[in-house]
């Protein structure tokens, strides 16, 4: 078994559970992240659906996700003290200055947070700031990567539609 972190989900099929977690979750965070590849602002912004889902948004949400598990989570500190909405819903909500290249950025960076504050941590290890009361970490690592998979099913079909709203051989 190797030392070396696990690049892909399939490199960690013969590692520990952490290493498998922290692949999985890496992979969903990137393909998240990538759903903005090649699109243009006003794409990405697009809304296809009545709810406030569009491609900018969910990485927007993601971030927010990655804030709401592995800070407030963890460090117990409130949404208001780390910066962030008070609900999921507003967390959608797209400011005036959100462009591709800023949301994606504190994406990453939220991310990175979350590898540093979970890498002492072990599955088992409790964390005590979610509403739910202390919970393992393997628990938050589940749910995180549930709604990033639920997430990335999303933007595959918002990404479909825009791209077949741009050929006129393919009908909605």
């Amino acid at each position: 078994m190797s030392s070396l972190p696990a690049t892909s989900a399939e490199d960690a099929i013969n590692q520990s559970a952490r290493a498998q977690f922290d692949a999985f979750l890496n992979e969903h965070r990137e393909a998240l992240n990538g759903c903005l590849d090649g699109l243009t602002e006003e794409q990405a912004r697009r809304s296809l659906v009545p709810s406030r889902t569009t491609l900018l948004g969910l990485v927007k949400h993601a971030t927010f996700v990655e804030k709401v598990w592995f800070d407030e989570a963890i460090t117990c500190r409130s949404r208001a003290e780390i910066g962030i909405p008070a609900t999921p819903d507003e967390s959608f909500i797209l400011d005036d200055d959100d462009t591709i290249a800023t949301v994606r950025r504190a994406h990453r960076e939220a991310c990175e947070a979350s590898r540093r504050a979970t890498s002492s941590l072990g599955l088992d290890d409790m964390v005590h700031g979610n509403r739910r009361g202390p919970l393992p970490l393997r628990w938050v690592y589940l749910h995180v990567l549930r709604e990033l998979a639920q997430h990335c099913g999303h933007a595959d079909i918002l990404r479909e539609q825009l791209v077949n709203e741009q050929r006129p051989d393919v009908r909605p």
